[in-house]
C-alpha cells in the first residue's frame, strides 16, 4: 500500500521542488502531477478498461443512434469521428497548458473514448496498437522516429519532426 504523503511532500512537489519531490514520490509509490500535489500511482484500475470499452463501442455499432452516443458517432463516418477526436484532443491540450489537472483527467478520458470510437470506425483492434507499442518498447524515441521517416514520405503526410 502506498505511503500517505505529508504536507511537506505535497508542497515540495510543486514546480519549485519537483526534483526532490520526484524522489520522495517514487519512494512513496506515487507519481508527480503537473505542478500539483502527488497522486496515487495506482487506484486499482487496470489498463484493460480500454479493451473493455473498445468492446462496448464495437457492440454499439448496431445500436440505435437515438439512445447510444457511440452509435451516433459511428453512424456519421470516420471523417466526423476523426474530427470529434481532434476536438477532444485540443480540449485536453488546453487543460494541460492551463495546469488544471482535474480538467486534464476528464479531457484525457474523453480523448481515450473518442480514440476508441475512431479505432472501431476505422477497423483497428486495440491488440494492433498494443503490438506496435510493444515493438517500440526499449527503442530510443529518436531512433524509432527516424525509422518511420520513409513511411511518412510514402504517406505524403506533413508531420512535425
Amino acid at each position: 500500500m502506498a505511503k500517505k504523503l505529508t504536507k511537506s511532500d505535497a508542497k515540495a512537489n510543486t514546480k519549485a521542488g519537483a526534483k526532490g519531490a520526484t524522489k520522495r514520490a517514487a519512494k512513496a509509490g506515487v507519481k508527480k502531477g503537473i505542478g500539483k500535489p502527488a497522486v496515487p500511482a495506482s487506484t486499482g484500475v487496470s489498463p484493460s478498461v480500454i479493451d473493455r470499452l473498445w468492446t462496448v463501442v464495437q457492440e454499439r455499432r448496431t445500436a440505435d443512434p437515438a439512445i447510444s452516443h457511440s452509435a451516433r458517432l459511428l453512424q456519421r463516418g470516420t471523417p466526423k469521428v476523426a474530427q470529434k477526436f481532434g476536438e477532444e484532443a485540443v480540449e485536453c491540450i488546453i487543460e494541460a497548458v492551463a495546469g488544471d489537472n482535474a480538467a486534464l483527467v476528464c479531457e484525457s478520458a474523453d480523448v481515450l473514448y473518442h480514440l476508441l470510437v475512431l479505432w472501431v470506425s476505422a477497423g483497428v483492434h486495440p491488440s494492433e496498437v498494443w503490438a506496435e507499442l510493444e515493438r517500440r518498447e526499449g527503442v530510443s524515441g529518436i531512433a524509432e522516429k527516424a525509422s518511420r521517416r520513409a513511411i511518412v514520405r510514402v504517406a505524403a503526410t506533413k508531420k512535425i519532426p
